[in-house]
């Protein structure tokens, strides 16, 4: 079965293997060469200044931004269920929120964040989406990262880059904050949150607040190569090993592989007549919404070995997502499209005649060239 879900991704074997050797204690000199290797390659991936790595979903790391970055008043940007749940974690935690809501296909507007902005002179955080899966979308982040920033450079923009990061190239000159999460594009089990951060952040960070989510308390430990509570050591393990494995043709390729990837699926399925969701859409995921969404889903896993999502909420039974994030094989992103013009072909929507495949093929190896 070809895992194709958004989240969680397939585990190279090479991974699988790293993370099978002997259990380590974290407090060991041994652990801290490891922890101290991964934390920065980890720094190079994101380009921020500072970065903790916590055992967590990446949600943790979402309620840690919070707690730590947003004093009273947080602005959230909401296009899906990621975006909700921002909104929904600065109300448990008791801040004041200003929430802009949009259609999951449909991207954060400037001029709302203009005008959210000018009529709440008092927000001091902005949360948003580099890439909202709930609908494959991608928000404008560095462009309303940017002009917040030119408003007022004390707010701190954080923003969830969890199936962004490993994916694309992120201009992260204005953003204080970039969290992400093991099980999207860097390939790893579910249960380690990382956190990119300037110096803006660690300076606003301060003391920290909070017990368990207290970055200061993190940040301390880990420039000294450990971890304030246990560390997820096996996840650490592994993420040397992607790392390994990412710098086998190196970080700029991933990108370049993934966006020709992305571009191929969209055109694949383009071609033998879908239609993209999202009006901007990621490179993370390619998202078409369908009437036979759920029966195409059903036939790809029972007749043709490939497991990819489908939507929540409203979009339940109406979409079906394909993962384009991680190191994956171009002949099973090409096997993928094929299996989905089968299908089309056994609900007797269209003959099978090849396009997908050939021209998924025709953008792919002329755009990785």
């Amino acid at each position: 079965m070809l895992l194709f879900t958004p989240g969680p991704t397939p585990v190279p074997e090479s991974v699988r293997q790293a993370m099978a050797t002997p259990t380590l204690h974290h407090r060991t000199p041994e652990f801290e060469a490891i922890f101290k290797e991964a934390r920065e390659r980890l720094m190079k991936l994101l380009g921020m200044d500072e970065c903790v790595m916590l055992a967590s979903s990446g949600t943790g790391a979402m309620q840690a931004c919070v707690i730590n970055l947003c004093k009273s008043k947080a602005l959230t940007i909401n296009a899906g269920k990621f975006g909700e749940r921002f909104g929904k974690i600065v109300t448990a935690m008791g801040k004041e929120l200003v929430e802009l809501k949009y259609a999951w296909n449909t991207p954060a507007s400037l001029d709302d964040v203009k005008q959210a902005l000018a009529e709440n002179a008092d927000i001091d955080s902005l949360f948003i989406q580099v890439s909202e899966s709930a609908g494959g979308l991608r928000h404008p982040v560095e462009a309303i990262a940017a002009y917040v920033k030119s408003v007022n450079p004390s707010i701190m923009v954080v923003a969830d880059g969890i199936t962004a990061v490993g994916v694309e190239k992120i201009n992260i000159s204005n953003i204080d904050a970039l969290v992400t999460g093991s099980q999207k594009a860097l390939m790893l089990p579910p249960g380690l949150a990382m956190i990119g951060l300037s110096n803006a952040a660690v300076e606003t960070i301060g003391q920290g607040q909070d017990y368990y989510f207290n970055l200061a308390t993190e940040i301390k430990n880990q420039q000294k190569n450990t971890t304030a509570w246990t560390a997820p050591t096996t996840l650490i393990i592994g993420l040397n090993a992607i790392f390994d494995e990412i710098d086998k043709e190196g970080l700029e390729a991933l990108y370049v592989s993934t966006q020709a990837r992305a571009n191929a699926t969209q055109g694949a399925l383009e071609a033998i007549g879908f239609k993209m969701y999202p009006q901007t859409p990621a490179m993370s995921m390619s998202t078409v919404f369908d009437e036979d969404a759920e029966a195409i889903r059903k036939l790809l896993k029972t007749k043709y070995g490939v497991n990819m999502a489908g939507g929540q909420d409203h979009l339940k039974g109406k979409i079906f997502r394909i993962n384009q994030m991680g190191l994956i094989p171009v002949y099973e992103s090409t096997w993928v499209v094929n299996a989905i013009e089968m299908a089309l072909a056994d609900l007797g929507r269209r003959d099978f005649d090849g396009t997908a495949s050939r021209t998924f093929n025709e953008i792919y190896f002329n755009e990785s060239k």
